[in-house]
């Protein structure tokens, strides 16, 4: 029932869909049989870089792409099979059965997290506690649940604070807290995992840690109704004045979304309401044509930067799943310009300039993400249209001798790469592509949820189930 609300905002999308593509050519819709087949080359590709991570960074936590060694990530010296923990949901939407059990095997034997060394708290959260949930949710194995409940137990002395906003970093042993001064996006992006977590295991402190946290951040926005980019969290003073819908604050808007529309919180919804609001009213800037969200001084509203971090990208989709469809597409069509462009995204874009003011590009998943969810609401042809393009560039210049690589100039020609394939990339693009093109049976296209990791918590469907 809960998942009715974003059937409703799809007829207020379709409603006005026409004119939030105005002024942009439409291609002419894909046949089925035509995406069905550029589903199939998704999956033929995870299944080629899976294999080479299989045989050359087995239980590493991510493959390097060019030369085949690894790299570990979230701890510095220590592997926890952050790559392999991120594709299982991934593999399983996709049909790779075999190589799914195969993941699921080296998780269940050698997966410990009763480890000496610090991790971020958010970036833990969202990427090991929720992959295991998303693969327990695919194939119901008790086991997985229980690690990612392991894994929470470590992450919560974090929240011990007097403001309830956690510490940026945490020792998985000794539950040591460290680093004070951190921000929205790694205090608040917890409740859809921990309040999945909470349901599951019938514990309450899960859920209610991560929404004392966002409801602290939002507490403390500011009389424009606006959060900046660094807060301390012992004393709940902001250390930074820059509003930003890109890195530092992006995912704490999505969350508070995320925890009406799968959990169905209506706490969560009248914060999202508030701080968009006051996003569009004050961040919004159009540019020959094209929306864009500045920066902006969080308390006068003033500008301070026309720089758009890549990471922003998603936040089209997000608008439309909110209720506000012209602004998402319109926002979702100036990245997609930029990606005509460019080819691959550059992480930095000034809308003033027209440039690139980062010239790398991390593997991002943004674009398609926003794609993913604004194709969810309305169905249209355009939506694939962009992400087709996101994939096939993405296969010509990333893809490297043993697996898919960053690029260190998406300017430069050929585009150079950067030996590093991020763990995301194995929970998020790859995915979105898959449920976009596949139709697949194993997904529930009306009743879903993905967190802003691209686990899957909610929509799959169990084959004869």
């Amino acid at each position: 029932m809960r998942m009715a609300r974003r059937e409703a905002v799809a007829g207020t999308a379709l409603l006005l869909g026409a004119a939030a593509g105005a002024g942009v050519p439409l291609a002419a819709p894909g046949r089925r049989g035509a995406w069905k087949a550029l589903a199939r080359e998704v999956r033929d590709e995870l299944a080629w870089a899976w294999d080479h991570y299989r045989r050359l960074a087995w239980g590493k936590d991510e493959i390097k792409p060019i030369s085949g060694g690894s790299s570990s990530f979230p701890l510095k010296n220590h592997h926890l099979g952050l790559s392999l923990v991120e594709a299982l949901d991934t593999l399983w939407v996709m049909g790779l059965d075999d190589r799914f059990e195969e993941g699921l095997h080296w998780v269940l034997e050698h997966l410990r997290f009763d480890v000496d060394g610090e991790v971020s708290v958010f970036e833990t959260s969202i990427r090991l506690v929720g992959g295991l949930l998303s693969a327990h949710h695919a194939c119901g194995d008790p086991a997985l649940l229980a690690k990612a409940r392991d894994l929470a137990d470590r992450l919560l002395p974090a929240f011990d604070t007097p403001t309830g906003m956690p510490w940026r970093f945490v020792n998985l042993a000794t539950g040591k807290p460290r680093e004070s001064v951190t921000s929205p996006a790694d205090i608040a992006t917890y409740l859809p995992e921990w309040g999945m977590l909470s349901l599951r295991t019938g514990d309450p402190r899960y859920a209610r840690s991560a929404k004392r946290a966002a409801q602290a951040v939002f507490a403390r926005r500011s009389g424009l109704d606006l959060v900046a980019t660094q807060i301390d969290v012992l004393s709940g003073e902001w250390r930074s004045r820059r509003a930003t819908v890109g890195s530092y604050c992006d995912s704490f808007f999505e969350y508070l979304w995320d925890g009406w529309q799968l959990l169905g919180d209506p706490d969560c919804r009248r914060m999202y309401q508030i701080c968009v609001r006051a996003i569009l009213k004050h961040q919004q800037r159009w540019q020959d044509g094209s929306l864009w969200f500045a920066d902006v001084d969080f308390e006068t509203g003033a500008l301070v930067s026309s720089e758009q971090d890549e990471l922003a990208a998603f936040f089209g989709g997000l608008l439309a799943q909110g209720g506000a469809p012209r602004e998402g597409a319109a926002y979702t069509e100036s990245w997609a310009k930029v990606q005509a462009r460019y080819g691959v995204l550059p992480e930095g874009y000034d809308y003033a300039t027209g440039k690139a003011t980062q010239v790398g590009n991390a593997l991002r998943p943004e674009l398609a993400d926003a794609c993913f969810n604004l194709w969810l609401l309305d169905r249209r042809p355009r939506w694939r249209e962009i992400a087709r393009d996101h994939f096939l560039t993405m296969r010509r210049w990333n893809k490297a001798p043993f697996g898919y690589a960053d690029l260190a100039d998406v300017t430069s020609q050929p585009k150079r790469q950067a030996d590093h394939c991020p763990g995301y990339w194995w929970s998020e693009q790859m995915k979105y592509y898959y449920l976009l093109f596949a139709d697949t049976l194993r997904f529930d296209y009306r009743r879903n949820y993905l967190s802003t990791e691209g686990n899957v918590l909610l929509g799959f469907r169990r084959p004869g189930g």
